[in-house]
């Protein structure tokens, strides 16, 4: 323990820009597509707030299974099909993806598109499976 203060005295400069680099990283991660929801919280959303889910899959993927009314709108069409979320502006949105890494993307193109109350699924719907919740085949 002495040889880490020792090295933080020694090498302040370093240790300095290391401290910056990591709370930058935490800043954009922050502010990075909007809220994180886990599986749970998503259904209380959806059952108590009426939230609408999002799914940003491909349609091959959407096929697999989905959120029971849960609205498919691919990621590569997001922007030119916001408008039909137009009707959903006052409601909570919920962006679904496969694995939680694309959701930030479509988070962000629908805050500027005038969605105010976005969030994402964290883990995508490999966490909605995880926690065993049910999904739509048909």
């Amino acid at each position: 323990m002495e040889r880490l203060f020792e090295f933080v005295v020694s090498h302040y400069v370093l240790v300095s820009a290391f401290v910056a680099l990591l709370a930058a990283l935490f800043l954009l991660e922050s502010r990075r597509g909007g809220q994180k929801v886990s599986a749970q919280a998503a259904v209380n959303l959806i059952n108590r707030d009426q939230a609408i889910v999002v799914d940003i899959r491909d349609r091959k993927e959407y096929g697999e299974g989905r959120i029971t009314g849960s609205v498919h709108i691919p990621l590569s069409a997001i922007k030119e099909r916001a408008s039909e979320l137009k009707k959903h502006k006052d409601k909570q949105l919920i962006v679904v993806d496969k694995m939680g890494q694309h959701s930030a993307a479509a988070v962000k193109l629908l805050n500027g598109e005038g969605f105010e109350n976005v969030s994402r699924l964290g883990g995508g719907i490999a966490d909605w499976k995880s926690s065993n919740l049910p999904l739509v085949k048909k």
